[in-house]
Protein backbone atom coordinates (compact mmCIF):
# COMPACT_ATOMS: atom_id res chain seq x y z
CA UNK A 1 0.00 0.00 0.00
CA UNK A 2 1.43 3.37 -1.06
CA UNK A 3 1.31 5.85 1.84
CA UNK A 4 2.61 8.79 -0.20
CA UNK A 5 0.09 11.58 -0.79
CA UNK A 6 0.06 12.21 -4.55
CA UNK A 7 -1.81 15.22 -5.95
CA UNK A 8 -2.31 15.29 -9.72
CA UNK A 9 -3.50 18.34 -11.71
CA UNK A 10 -5.83 19.52 -8.93
CA UNK A 11 -8.32 22.26 -9.82
CA UNK A 12 -10.51 23.76 -7.07
CA UNK A 13 -13.13 26.51 -7.08
CA UNK A 14 -14.33 28.56 -4.13
CA UNK A 15 -17.59 30.42 -4.76
CA UNK A 16 -17.15 29.94 -8.53
CA UNK A 17 -13.64 31.39 -8.49
CA UNK A 18 -10.77 29.07 -9.45
CA UNK A 19 -8.16 29.02 -6.68
CA UNK A 20 -6.11 25.88 -7.42
CA UNK A 21 -5.20 25.74 -11.11
CA UNK A 22 -3.58 22.42 -11.85
CA UNK A 23 -1.58 21.74 -8.70
CA UNK A 24 0.85 18.80 -8.68
CA UNK A 25 2.55 17.68 -5.47
CA UNK A 26 3.83 14.50 -3.79
CA UNK A 27 4.19 14.31 0.00
CA UNK A 28 6.26 11.25 0.81
CA UNK A 29 5.46 8.98 3.74
CA UNK A 30 7.96 9.54 6.53
CA UNK A 31 8.96 13.00 5.29
CA UNK A 32 8.22 16.55 6.43
CA UNK A 33 7.18 18.61 3.40
CA UNK A 34 6.66 22.37 3.70
CA UNK A 35 4.36 24.36 1.42
CA UNK A 36 5.14 28.08 1.38
CA UNK A 37 3.58 30.91 -0.53
CA UNK A 38 2.27 34.48 -0.25
CA UNK A 39 -1.23 35.30 0.92
CA UNK A 40 -3.88 34.27 -1.59
CA UNK A 41 -1.75 31.64 -3.28
CA UNK A 42 -4.10 28.76 -2.38
CA UNK A 43 -2.36 27.22 0.63
CA UNK A 44 -5.40 26.94 2.91
CA UNK A 45 -7.60 25.98 -0.03
CA UNK A 46 -5.31 23.01 -0.55
CA UNK A 47 -5.56 21.97 3.12
CA UNK A 48 -9.34 22.16 3.28
CA UNK A 49 -9.74 20.42 -0.07
CA UNK A 50 -7.58 17.52 1.07
CA UNK A 51 -9.81 17.02 4.10
CA UNK A 52 -13.08 17.29 2.17
CA UNK A 53 -14.50 20.65 3.24
CA UNK A 54 -17.85 21.08 1.42
CA UNK A 55 -17.18 24.73 0.57
CA UNK A 56 -14.38 23.78 -1.84
CA UNK A 57 -15.45 22.40 -5.22
CA UNK A 58 -13.02 20.13 -7.06
CA UNK A 59 -13.38 20.65 -10.82
CA UNK A 60 -10.52 18.43 -11.93
CA UNK A 61 -7.62 16.26 -10.85
CA UNK A 62 -6.96 13.41 -8.43
CA UNK A 63 -5.51 12.96 -4.94
CA UNK A 64 -4.15 9.47 -4.24
CA UNK A 65 -3.45 8.16 -0.76
CA UNK A 66 -3.15 4.51 0.28
CA UNK A 67 -4.23 3.37 -3.19
CA UNK A 68 -7.45 5.39 -3.14
CA UNK A 69 -8.48 8.63 -4.82
CA UNK A 70 -9.56 10.35 -1.62
CA UNK A 71 -11.55 12.95 -3.55
CA UNK A 72 -14.16 10.19 -3.87
CA UNK A 73 -14.32 9.74 -0.08
CA UNK A 74 -16.23 11.65 2.59
CA UNK A 75 -14.25 13.63 5.15
CA UNK A 76 -14.67 11.00 7.87
CA UNK A 77 -13.47 8.28 5.50
CA UNK A 78 -10.34 10.28 4.73
CA UNK A 79 -9.71 10.64 8.46
CA UNK A 80 -10.10 6.90 8.97
CA UNK A 81 -7.47 6.33 6.28
CA UNK A 82 -5.07 8.23 8.52
CA UNK A 83 -5.29 11.87 7.36
CA UNK A 84 -5.42 14.64 9.98
CA UNK A 85 -5.87 18.40 9.54
CA UNK A 86 -4.59 20.87 12.14
CA UNK A 87 -6.67 23.99 11.53
CA UNK A 88 -5.32 27.51 11.21
CA UNK A 89 -8.06 28.70 13.59
CA UNK A 90 -9.26 25.89 15.90
CA UNK A 91 -12.89 26.42 16.95
CA UNK A 92 -14.29 26.44 20.48
CA UNK A 93 -16.99 23.93 21.45
CA UNK A 94 -18.69 25.13 24.66
CA UNK A 95 -20.12 22.36 26.81
CA UNK A 96 -17.79 19.65 25.46
CA UNK A 97 -14.70 18.90 27.53
CA UNK A 98 -11.36 18.20 25.90
CA UNK A 99 -11.42 14.65 27.29
CA UNK A 100 -14.90 13.89 25.94
CA UNK A 101 -14.04 15.38 22.56
CA UNK A 102 -10.87 13.30 22.25
CA UNK A 103 -12.60 10.07 23.29
CA UNK A 104 -15.43 10.70 20.81
CA UNK A 105 -12.91 11.37 18.04
CA UNK A 106 -11.03 8.15 18.78
CA UNK A 107 -14.23 6.10 18.89
CA UNK A 108 -15.33 7.56 15.56
CA UNK A 109 -12.01 6.42 14.06
CA UNK A 110 -12.36 2.95 15.56
CA UNK A 111 -15.97 2.47 14.47
CA UNK A 112 -16.58 -0.23 11.88
CA UNK A 113 -19.54 -0.44 9.53
CA UNK A 114 -22.09 -3.00 10.65
CA UNK A 115 -20.74 -3.27 14.19
CA UNK A 116 -22.17 -1.95 17.44
CA UNK A 117 -20.18 1.24 18.24
CA UNK A 118 -19.85 0.06 21.85
CA UNK A 119 -17.95 -3.02 20.70
CA UNK A 120 -15.24 -0.97 18.98
CA UNK A 121 -15.03 1.92 21.49
CA UNK A 122 -11.75 2.43 23.32
CA UNK A 123 -11.98 1.15 26.93
CA UNK A 124 -12.11 4.00 29.44
CA UNK A 125 -9.05 2.79 31.36
CA UNK A 126 -6.98 2.50 28.17
CA UNK A 127 -8.10 5.95 27.03
CA UNK A 128 -7.16 7.56 30.34
CA UNK A 129 -3.77 5.84 30.37
CA UNK A 130 -2.92 6.92 26.81
CA UNK A 131 -4.19 10.45 27.43
CA UNK A 132 -2.02 10.89 30.53
CA UNK A 133 1.01 9.56 28.66
CA UNK A 134 0.52 11.89 25.69
CA UNK A 135 -0.14 14.92 27.91
CA UNK A 136 3.04 14.22 29.85
CA UNK A 137 5.00 13.91 26.60
CA UNK A 138 3.58 17.21 25.32
CA UNK A 139 3.92 18.93 28.71
CA UNK A 140 0.20 19.71 28.94
CA UNK A 141 -1.29 20.15 32.41
CA UNK A 142 -3.92 17.51 33.21
CA UNK A 143 -6.42 20.22 34.21
CA UNK A 144 -6.85 21.06 30.51
CA UNK A 145 -8.85 17.91 29.78
CA UNK A 146 -11.64 19.04 32.12
CA UNK A 147 -12.07 22.38 30.35
CA UNK A 148 -14.45 22.96 27.47
CA UNK A 149 -12.71 22.56 24.14
CA UNK A 150 -10.84 25.76 23.22
CA UNK A 151 -13.22 27.95 25.27
CA UNK A 152 -11.12 30.75 26.74
CA UNK A 153 -7.91 29.15 25.44
CA UNK A 154 -5.04 31.26 24.19
CA UNK A 155 -3.81 30.72 20.64
CA UNK A 156 -0.92 28.62 21.91
CA UNK A 157 -3.18 26.52 24.14
CA UNK A 158 -5.54 25.80 21.23
CA UNK A 159 -2.67 24.62 19.07
CA UNK A 160 -1.22 22.43 21.85
CA UNK A 161 -4.59 20.71 22.33
CA UNK A 162 -4.72 20.12 18.59
CA UNK A 163 -1.28 18.48 18.73
CA UNK A 164 -2.63 16.36 21.61
CA UNK A 165 -5.52 15.32 19.38
CA UNK A 166 -3.01 14.36 16.70
CA UNK A 167 -1.03 12.34 19.25
CA UNK A 168 -4.13 10.42 20.34
CA UNK A 169 -5.38 9.71 16.81
CA UNK A 170 -1.94 8.67 15.49
CA UNK A 171 -2.44 9.79 11.87
CA UNK A 172 -0.22 8.56 9.06
CA UNK A 173 -0.50 11.87 7.16
CA UNK A 174 -0.71 15.11 9.15
CA UNK A 175 -1.69 18.32 7.34
CA UNK A 176 -0.85 21.44 9.33
CA UNK A 177 -2.45 24.63 8.02
CA UNK A 178 -0.46 27.68 9.20
CA UNK A 179 0.06 26.25 12.68
CA UNK A 180 2.26 29.25 13.49
CA UNK A 181 -0.59 31.73 12.89
CA UNK A 182 -1.05 34.01 15.90
CA UNK A 183 1.60 32.34 18.06
CA UNK A 184 4.30 34.17 19.96
CA UNK A 185 7.83 32.75 19.99
CA UNK A 186 7.35 30.74 23.21
CA UNK A 187 4.10 29.17 22.05
CA UNK A 188 5.60 28.43 18.64
CA UNK A 189 8.54 26.64 20.25
CA UNK A 190 6.29 24.54 22.50
CA UNK A 191 3.92 23.54 19.69
CA UNK A 192 6.84 22.72 17.39
CA UNK A 193 8.43 20.57 20.07
CA UNK A 194 5.17 18.64 20.27
CA UNK A 195 5.12 18.03 16.52
CA UNK A 196 8.78 16.96 16.53
CA UNK A 197 8.13 14.58 19.43
CA UNK A 198 5.24 12.93 17.59
CA UNK A 199 7.26 12.66 14.41
CA UNK A 200 10.07 11.06 16.37
CA UNK A 201 7.64 8.49 17.74
CA UNK A 202 6.00 7.87 14.33
CA UNK A 203 8.81 8.22 11.76
CA UNK A 204 6.58 6.65 9.09
CA UNK A 205 4.15 9.59 9.36
CA UNK A 206 4.08 12.09 6.51
CA UNK A 207 3.75 15.74 7.53
CA UNK A 208 2.58 18.55 5.24
CA UNK A 209 3.40 21.89 6.87
CA UNK A 210 1.66 24.86 5.26
CA UNK A 211 3.11 28.20 6.30
CA UNK A 212 3.59 31.77 5.17
CA UNK A 213 6.81 32.39 7.09
CA UNK A 214 10.12 30.59 7.37
CA UNK A 215 10.21 30.99 11.16
CA UNK A 216 8.15 27.83 11.78
CA UNK A 217 10.70 25.87 9.76
CA UNK A 218 13.42 26.91 12.22
CA UNK A 219 11.71 24.52 14.62
CA UNK A 220 10.09 21.91 12.38
CA UNK A 221 12.84 21.00 9.92
CA UNK A 222 11.47 20.07 6.47
CA UNK A 223 13.00 17.57 4.08
CA UNK A 224 11.32 19.23 1.09
CA UNK A 225 9.96 22.71 0.37
CA UNK A 226 7.47 23.65 -2.36
CA UNK A 227 6.39 27.18 -3.27
CA UNK A 228 2.76 27.76 -4.21
CA UNK A 229 1.74 30.76 -6.29
CA UNK A 230 -1.46 31.50 -8.14
CA UNK A 231 -2.81 28.03 -7.47
CA UNK A 232 0.20 26.03 -8.69
CA UNK A 233 3.49 24.71 -7.35
CA UNK A 234 6.10 26.87 -9.10
CA UNK A 235 9.32 25.93 -7.30
CA UNK A 236 10.57 22.95 -5.32
CA UNK A 237 13.73 22.31 -3.35
CA UNK A 238 15.22 21.39 -0.01
CA UNK A 239 15.27 23.33 3.26
CA UNK A 240 17.66 25.85 1.75
CA UNK A 241 14.77 27.15 -0.40
CA UNK A 242 12.95 28.31 2.74
CA UNK A 243 16.03 30.23 3.84
CA UNK A 244 16.30 31.84 0.41
CA UNK A 245 12.67 32.95 0.65
CA UNK A 246 13.31 34.43 4.09
CA UNK A 247 16.22 36.43 2.69
CA UNK A 248 14.74 37.53 -0.64
CA UNK A 249 10.97 37.32 -0.23
CA UNK A 250 8.74 35.98 -2.99
CA UNK A 251 9.49 38.61 -5.64
CA UNK A 252 12.41 36.72 -7.19
CA UNK A 253 10.18 33.69 -7.76
CA UNK A 254 7.43 35.91 -9.18
CA UNK A 255 9.98 37.25 -11.67
CA UNK A 256 11.10 33.71 -12.57
CA UNK A 257 7.52 32.56 -13.11
CA UNK A 258 6.72 35.66 -15.14
CA UNK A 259 9.74 35.15 -17.42
CA UNK A 260 8.64 31.57 -18.14
CA UNK A 261 5.16 32.55 -19.31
Amino acid sequence: MNSDLVIKDLHVNVEDKEILKGLNLTVKAGAIHAIMGPNGSGKSTLAYTLMGHPGYTVTGGEVWYKDQNILELDADERAKLGAFLAFQYPVAIPGVTVANFLRSAINAHRAEEGKDPKSTAIPVAQFRKELREKMATLEIDESFVRRYLNEGFSGGEKKRIEILQMAMLKPTMAIMDETDSGLDIDALRIVSQGVNTLYGQQPEMGVLVITHYQRLLNYIKPHFVSVLMNGRVVREGGPELALELEEKGYDFIREEVGSQQ
